[in-house]
């Protein structure tokens, strides 16, 4: 909040917040205007769980790609956005004095969540493997250590969240990684929230696996999604978490007791938005095949740019967004950096400290995040800044 806050407050390149600033595709906004005005009853409420013809269709399109038979009625949950569902997870399963395992970098909403619901933090880091000089480091380098991972889990954990794609890192965990996770898991009779909103954003020829679809984890997983990363309209809020109906009956008893309900035109939307995609999933012509065909230009584009004024990207293998190591810079400390660049170079990003645990946000402070789901204009704008940066040097 505080460097969005400043970002607004002085002529820059906003790279730091993670939305696109191009519109969804036609077929979604056709959707939402069609929601808007072919059904007067669209305006009332719908089921308090999700709107039936999106329950629907997510059980159907993803009951393929998890290899599950899943109920609309038991095994899926409507939410407003991800961020809802996250919300909803936390306060339905996680009990005072539970453990909650939660891999760093994270997304910073996991630690506070599971404070408000009475659980206890338990960070395990991924670390970064030595690269070749010049050699551009990778988020694929990036891994949790076996060993660190299994000593986390004690008789108090309850659950342990899962984010691949990763954000901030874009890291995509491999089927080996995502394997260990969930031996783990089924060994110390763990839930797995598994925050999957990036699924479909993922480069050069990575695969996105759901920890959901591996032997034994339906039974224990949530899957968490997102209309707005995967139609590229995050305002319209609408989320979903999907799983067996011995825990989404208590995420229900939460959603019922709090929000309630979400709109009914945006459920709609995606509703239909689905659709088209299932119609077209697989081909050339899916949205969730063009979309990070462009997303990868726009990384490949911004991590050239960074380069040119000394910062080093680390190249993410999914996602919004990629990190940048800023350790040849005098000014190391990545808040103190972030304000600099937005007060004297007129770019805004976000400090990677803030996706750490407070222990150790030391050992990652020569970091920042970058968003590069963006608009050719703001890239060019994004170049303008660059260039007149290097020619300062």
């Amino acid at each position: 909040v505080e460097f969005s806050k400043m970002a607004s407050e002085y002529d820059v390149v906003n790279l730091g917040q993670g939305f696109p600033d191009f519109p969804p595709p036609d077929f979604a906004v056709q959707a939402f205007q069609l929601a808007l005005s072919s059904d007067f009853m669209l305006n009332q409420y719908t089921k308090a769980f999700g709107y039936p013809p999106l329950t629907e269709i997510l059980a159907s399109f993803f009951g393929k790609l998890l290899g599950q038979e899943i109920d609309p009625l038991k095994n899926v949950l409507v939410t407003v956005g991800a961020y809802g569902a996250l919300f909803t997870a936390f306060q339905a399963l996680v009990d005072e004095g539970d453990e909650v395992i939660i891999m760093e970098p994270f997304f910073d909403c996991y630690e506070p969540m599971t404070l408000m619901a009475g659980g206890r933090p338990v960070f395990v880091t991924m670390k970064p493997s030595p690269t070749q000089d010049g050699e551009l480091d990778s988020a694929s380098n990036w891994q949790l250590d076996p060993t660190e991972l299994a000593s986390k889990f004690t008789s108090r954990t309850k659950a342990l969240v899962f984010n691949t794609p990763n954000n901030p890192l874009g890291k995509v965990f491999s089927k080996a990684e995502l394997e260990l996770v969930a031996s783990l898991c089924q060994q110390h009779d763990v839930i797995c929230i598994s925050d999957e909103v990036y699924q479909w954003l993922v480069y050069d020829g990575h695969q996105h696996i759901s920890i959901a679809s591996l032997p034994g984890m339906w039974e224990r997983t949530l899957t968490i999604g997102s209309a707005g990363k995967s139609f590229s309209a995050t305002g319209w809020k609408v989320g979903w978490a999907l799983g067996p109906d011995r825990l989404m009956k208590h995420l229900r008893t939460v959603h019922q007791n709090t929000v309630y309900h979400c709109p009914t035109q945006a459920q709609a939307a995606v509703a239909q938005s689905f659709q088209h995609e299932q119609a077209h999933f697989g081909q050339a012509s899916s949205y969730f095949a063009q979309l990070p065909e462009a997303v990868q230009r726009y990384r490949d584009h911004m991590v050239r740019s960074l380069q040119s004024v000394g910062l080093r990207p680390v190249i993410p293998q999914g996602s919004y967004f990629l990190i940048a190591d800023i350790s040849d810079f005098s000014e190391r400390d990545c808040s103190r950096f972030v304000k600099w660049m937005i007060r004297n170079k007129g770019l805004a990003a976000i400090p990677v400290s803030i996706f750490y645990s407070m222990p150790h946000r030391k050992h990652f402070d020569h970091y920042v995040r970058f968003c590069f789901v963006k608009d050719e204009s703001t890239l060019q704008a994004m170049d303008e800044k660059l260039q007149r940066w290097k020619d300062e040097l």
